[in-house]
Protein backbone atom coordinates (compact mmCIF):
# COMPACT_ATOMS: atom_id res chain seq x y z
CA UNK A 1 0.00 0.00 0.00
CA UNK A 2 0.79 3.61 -0.55
CA UNK A 3 1.28 6.68 1.43
CA UNK A 4 -1.82 8.12 -0.53
CA UNK A 5 -3.84 4.84 -0.05
CA UNK A 6 -2.98 4.55 3.48
CA UNK A 7 -4.33 8.47 3.74
CA UNK A 8 -7.49 7.79 1.63
CA UNK A 9 -8.35 5.28 3.38
CA UNK A 10 -7.75 6.71 6.86
CA UNK A 11 -10.24 9.42 5.15
CA UNK A 12 -12.56 7.16 4.55
CA UNK A 13 -12.34 5.60 8.01
CA UNK A 14 -12.92 9.00 9.53
CA UNK A 15 -15.75 10.11 6.89
CA UNK A 16 -17.76 6.55 8.59
CA UNK A 17 -16.97 8.05 11.71
CA UNK A 18 -18.31 11.49 11.05
CA UNK A 19 -21.57 9.25 9.24
CA UNK A 20 -21.74 6.92 11.83
CA UNK A 21 -22.08 8.73 14.89
CA UNK A 22 -23.78 12.02 13.28
CA UNK A 23 -21.22 14.23 15.10
CA UNK A 24 -19.24 16.66 13.33
CA UNK A 25 -15.65 16.36 12.43
CA UNK A 26 -14.73 18.69 15.20
CA UNK A 27 -16.33 16.67 17.90
CA UNK A 28 -14.88 13.89 16.89
CA UNK A 29 -11.58 15.38 17.45
CA UNK A 30 -12.44 16.27 20.97
CA UNK A 31 -13.85 13.35 21.87
CA UNK A 32 -11.00 11.22 20.21
CA UNK A 33 -8.57 13.20 22.12
CA UNK A 34 -9.79 13.24 25.41
CA UNK A 35 -10.71 9.70 25.20
CA UNK A 36 -6.98 8.91 24.15
CA UNK A 37 -5.75 10.38 26.89
CA UNK A 38 -7.32 9.15 29.41
CA UNK A 39 -6.87 5.67 27.98
CA UNK A 40 -3.34 6.40 27.72
CA UNK A 41 -3.17 8.00 31.55
CA UNK A 42 -5.09 5.19 32.84
CA UNK A 43 -2.95 2.55 32.26
CA UNK A 44 0.50 4.64 32.95
CA UNK A 45 0.09 5.04 36.74
CA UNK A 46 2.90 6.10 37.48
CA UNK A 47 5.92 9.26 36.98
CA UNK A 48 5.35 11.22 34.12
CA UNK A 49 2.23 9.51 33.20
CA UNK A 50 0.32 13.04 32.63
CA UNK A 51 2.91 14.09 30.25
CA UNK A 52 3.63 10.51 28.03
CA UNK A 53 -0.66 10.80 27.12
CA UNK A 54 -0.51 14.15 26.38
CA UNK A 55 2.89 13.58 24.25
CA UNK A 56 0.44 10.15 22.90
CA UNK A 57 -2.78 13.22 21.67
CA UNK A 58 0.16 15.53 20.26
CA UNK A 59 1.37 12.47 18.28
CA UNK A 60 -2.31 11.10 17.26
CA UNK A 61 -3.70 14.64 16.13
CA UNK A 62 -0.44 15.30 14.15
CA UNK A 63 -0.15 12.01 12.38
CA UNK A 64 -3.67 12.34 11.61
CA UNK A 65 -3.55 15.84 10.51
CA UNK A 66 -0.26 14.33 8.16
CA UNK A 67 -2.59 11.90 6.58
CA UNK A 68 -5.35 14.51 5.81
CA UNK A 69 -2.72 16.49 4.14
CA UNK A 70 -1.32 13.75 2.05
CA UNK A 71 -4.84 12.83 1.08
CA UNK A 72 -5.70 16.27 -0.33
CA UNK A 73 -2.46 16.84 -2.18
CA UNK A 74 -3.33 13.02 -3.86
CA UNK A 75 -6.60 14.57 -4.32
CA UNK A 76 -4.92 17.92 -5.17
CA UNK A 77 -7.76 19.38 -2.74
CA UNK A 78 -6.00 21.25 -0.20
CA UNK A 79 -7.33 22.50 2.69
CA UNK A 80 -5.76 25.89 4.21
CA UNK A 81 -3.53 25.64 7.13
CA UNK A 82 -5.30 27.00 8.91
CA UNK A 83 -7.69 24.44 8.91
CA UNK A 84 -5.21 21.69 10.13
CA UNK A 85 -4.28 23.81 12.91
CA UNK A 86 -7.97 24.10 14.31
CA UNK A 87 -8.13 20.36 14.36
CA UNK A 88 -4.85 19.85 16.32
CA UNK A 89 -6.16 22.77 18.67
CA UNK A 90 -9.55 20.82 18.81
CA UNK A 91 -8.02 17.93 19.50
CA UNK A 92 -5.42 19.56 22.56
CA UNK A 93 -7.42 21.59 24.19
CA UNK A 94 -8.89 18.97 26.71
CA UNK A 95 -5.45 17.14 26.85
CA UNK A 96 -3.61 20.11 27.34
CA UNK A 97 -6.01 21.49 30.13
CA UNK A 98 -5.84 17.95 32.07
CA UNK A 99 -2.31 18.19 31.92
CA UNK A 100 -2.23 21.47 33.92
CA UNK A 101 -4.38 20.71 36.09
CA UNK A 102 -3.20 16.98 36.82
CA UNK A 103 -1.11 18.00 39.31
CA UNK A 104 -3.53 18.81 41.31
CA UNK A 105 -5.80 15.83 40.76
CA UNK A 106 -3.48 13.06 41.45
CA UNK A 107 -3.88 12.01 45.03
CA UNK A 108 -0.99 12.81 47.28
CA UNK A 109 0.40 10.34 49.80
CA UNK A 110 0.41 11.79 53.24
CA UNK A 111 3.62 12.22 55.31
CA UNK A 112 4.10 11.45 58.89
CA UNK A 113 3.84 15.13 59.88
CA UNK A 114 0.57 15.01 58.34
CA UNK A 115 -0.67 12.02 60.24
CA UNK A 116 -2.79 12.17 63.66
CA UNK A 117 -0.61 11.55 67.09
CA UNK A 118 -1.76 8.88 67.81
CA UNK A 119 -0.75 7.92 71.45
CA UNK A 120 -1.55 4.95 73.99
CA UNK A 121 -2.63 6.12 77.28
CA UNK A 122 0.69 5.71 79.34
CA UNK A 123 2.42 7.81 76.19
CA UNK A 124 -0.65 10.08 77.16
CA UNK A 125 0.40 10.64 80.79
CA UNK A 126 4.08 10.69 80.12
CA UNK A 127 3.37 13.88 78.14
CA UNK A 128 1.00 15.26 80.67
CA UNK A 129 3.61 14.78 83.36
CA UNK A 130 6.49 16.52 81.70
CA UNK A 131 4.50 19.27 80.99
Amino acid sequence: MTLIEIASLFGERKASLVELSGLDKDALHIYFGLALFLLIRLFWRWRGGWVVAWLTVLAMAVGGEWLDMTREMGDATIQPDAAHWHDIWNTMFWPTVLLLVGRWLQPTAKSSADAPDEMSGEDAERRFEQA
